[in-house]
């Protein structure tokens, strides 16, 4: 009985191990045994860290060699119960199959032809343990893309919003590119997105420039004032990068005499928004000499064609002068309290046509002052000239409250020194020493850019060289022809029994505290507006900022609400008079066009 006994296990035994062996190699059961210690990278002692390397190799060369990509953790038990094809149930080898292990490819090679002819038919009834989407195909050709980057499909396909122009053109430059990046949006949004310039322009386009914050910031920052030194304040370096990679401000300055006419122009585009810039200003800066005599309305024609993206942060007048200011509205937060002061350069001081008017402000930690000024007329009224310019550095009382951002260059007799930054516009009225025959006759040989010829005889330019005036000023160079006088409503110079000769009265000059603070962008006249005498001067700049320290007293977003509406009002009126208009052409047309 004992010997039946023992022959029938044996027989059970050879059964349950026959069975097992028709099972599928792709099912492999865990061991009876547990494994022993260093049996598990071919016998030898490997650490944790360097089972999980290769548990991690072995997985990622699975799924690089699947066409379908359908490794799963079946595979890996698998190759743990191989272990070299040592079986240790029962301290003998199993009858399994040894497993192949496949060969390195690389993702982007195709499998041949012979590696399908001899898979494995059990393979290829494995299921995946995780369902595989095949990649959309499309169904239809994409439209062609223009070789223009301003076209509409290149805009589409790489999602660049219109308004983010200026964006992309920062993005071609290598350091202002990383800047970008860093400030435009949170660091843990950053860490998960690719580090190029597409991505920053689709960043840019979803998430601007408002990044989350913190309770835990909120708490610590002072949204009213902010040190240098202060993480998140307000002025502080932090915030300006995230406004001005480069850390420059452009500036747009306009000069005009305007001859007291009561007649605006119609359309004042040329003069604020020139076709041939690619980018509007960031302020926008204009002086007027006999300006005419509704001040309010001037300020209002302004403001309607620079449009709802501007505010008018100051404006000031000094009789017949007006000084206007208007700043982007979404850098209002950061400009301080503004102050103003008036000088008359005229014997009796209730006439006001003659002196000049001045703006001064800090934007971040820099220090600006504008100043717009009509100087005594006369050909040979040099040194009248002069003693307006000594008066009114002098005289004007600027600043009073606002703190000096550099109290070392300063002087109580002069209020250039007293600003980082310090344009000067108007109608200065040098003139041209020349006979008006002379001068015509230059004009027609040099009716290209180059005015050398007539600057040779600019009292302006004499003076300033001898430094009797304007110390420590600069102009950009001269391309376009004298801005005075014309006969009104056309191209013609004075034809009047004056005979005034043709001059450069109106000028824009800028001096800076540091060298290269200011980068001239443009130095031209408008030739477009004819209302006056004069033709009105325009210059662009770009200008060097600084962050802010916490004794800037800030203007709190102050402006000219009222002001704002009523231009606002008037713009849109004026669009839609425009569509009336056009619909009632479209009307009354007899002609049929099809297209």
């Amino acid at each position: 009985p004992l010997t039946f006994i023992s022959n029938l296990g044996a027989k059970l035994l050879q059964d349950e191990h026959n069975k097992d062996a028709k099972l599928s190699p792709f099912q492999p059961r865990p061991p009876s045994l547990p494994k022993p210690v260093g049996l598990g990278m071919g016998g030898k002692n490997i650490s944790f860290d360097e089972k999980v390397r290769g548990r991690r190799l072995r997985n990622s060369q699975e799924s690089l060699t699947d066409p379908g990509e359908t490794g799963s953790s079946t595979d890996s038990l698998k190759e743990d119960t191989s272990s070299n094809g040592q079986g240790l149930a029962s301290g003998c080898p199993l009858d399994l199959p040894p497993m192949e292990t496949p060969s390195f490819r690389i993702r982007t090679d195709s499998f041949s032809e012979t590696d399908n002819e001899h898979s494995d038919p059990n393979k290829e009834r494995l299921k995946p343990s995780r369902i595989i989407l095949s990649p959309l195909q499309s169904t239809g050709t994409y439209p062609p893309l223009e070789n223009s980057a301003a076209s509409t499909s290149l805009r589409t396909t790489n999602r660049i919003d219109r308004d983010c122009l200026d964006y992309s053109a920062v993005g071609r430059r290598g350091r202002g590119s990383e800047r970008l990046q860093r400030n435009l949006s949170d660091s843990r949004l950053l860490d998960t997105m690719v580090s190029d310039n597409a991505s920053v322009h689709s960043m840019k386009s979803t998430y601007s420039v408002l990044n989350p914050i913190r309770p835990r910031d909120v708490r610590n920052r002072s949204f009213l004032e902010g040190s240098v030194l202060g993480n998140g304040a307000l002025l502080g370096a932090e915030e300006l990068d995230r406004y001005f990679p480069e850390r420059r401000l452009g500036i747009y300055v306009a000069t005009w005499n305007m001859q007291g006419e009561k007649g605006l122009p119609c359309n004042l585009d040329d003069l604020l928004l020139p076709t041939d810039t690619d980018f509007a200003q960031d302020v926008y800066v204009i002086g007027v000499q006999e300006g005419c005599p509704d001040r309010r309305e001037w300020e209002i024609r302004l403001q309607e064609t620079l449009g709802p993206y501007y505010v008018m942060l100051y404006a000031a007048a000094h009789g017949v002068l007006y000084l206007t200011v208007f700043v982007r509205r979404d850098l209002i937060w950061f400009c301080s309290e503004v102050e103003h002061a008036t000088v008359t350069t005229r014997i009796i001081s209730h006439i006001k046509t003659k002196g000049a008017v001045g703006i001064g402000f800090t934007f971040f930690g820099t220090s600006f002052l504008f100043i717009t000024s009509h100087f005594t007329s006369g050909d040979s009224k040099v040194y009248e000239r002069i003693l307006d310019y000594n008066k009114i550095i002098e005289a004007l009382a600027l600043p009073r409250n606002l703190p000096d951002t550099n109290p070392y260059r300063s002087t109580t007799s002069d209020v250039t020194t007293r600003f980082d930054e310090v344009f000067w516009f108007g109608d200065f009225n040098f003139r041209l020493n020349k006979a008006r025959g002379e001068v015509e006759a230059i004009l027609n040989q040099v009716m290209g850019a180059d005015m050398s010829p007539l600057l040779q005889h600019d009292q302006l330019l004499k003076e300033m060289k001898e430094g009797s005036i304007f110390k420590g000023f600069q102009e950009a160079s001269i391309h376009f022809p004298p801005t005075y006088k014309f006969d009104i409503g056309c191209d013609v110079y004075d034809t009047t029994t004056k005979q005034r000769t043709p001059s450069y009265t109106d000028r824009i000059l800028y001096r800076n505290r540091q060298a290269d603070d200011i980068k001239v962008v443009k130095y031209m006249s408008c030739l477009s507006i004819k209302t006056s005498d004069h033709r009105p001067v325009i210059g662009m700049f770009q200008v060097k900022l600084r962050p802010g320290r916490d004794n800037i007293p800030l203007g709190a977003g102050q402006f000219d609400r009222s002001l704002y509406l009523e231009g606002i009002r008037r713009r849109i009126t004026r669009e839609l008079k425009k569509r009336e208009a056009a619909m009632k052409n479209q009307n009354n047309s007899t002609v049929c066009t099809i297209s």
